[in-house]
């Protein structure tokens, strides 16, 4: 699944296969425990998606909700997007030594990481991303 139809969060992790769905949720739980007040999650572009609600900042410049984050099951690994270490130099130099600190390896794009397994995804260091991002 690239893109998924599914409208709500339990709909989305419905449609994973059990040995994914197992890791998403992971991913997912350390995004939620560490996802702060005005923040919720819902669902963006086919995928869970983590971000300011559109009743509380309705001014964007694309009509869709402000997001910090989003997770995803794709065709040949699983990602999380976050939009923090996209826009601020100073926050990916950050994320790039906390997760080379772990000993895990990092296979990252410009805003998504990339992992195949839960061995694969350094979830404390997805926690503090998220906790950190304002």
């Amino acid at each position: 699944m690239v893109q998924s139809d599914a409208t709500t969060p339990e709909e989305y992790l419905d449609e994973l296969p059990p040995e994914r769905r197992e890791v998403i949720e992971a991913v997912r739980r350390q995004i939620l425990d560490n996802l702060d007040d005005g923040f919720v999650e819902g669902m963006e572009f086919g995928m869970l998606s983590y971000h300011i609600p559109l009743e509380d900042y309705p001014d964007t410049y694309n009509g869709r909700p402000l997001g910090i984050a989003a997770l995803a099951n794709q065709k040949n690994h699983m990602a999380v997007y976050l939009m923090g270490i996209y826009a601020d130099p100073d926050e990916k130099a950050w994320f790039t030594a906390a997760w080379h600190d772990t000993g895990t390896k990092l296979d990252m794009g410009k805003s998504c990481v990339r992992f195949k397994d839960a061995d694969g995804v350094a979830l404390d260091v997805i926690g503090q991303a998220i906790s950190r991002a304002k």
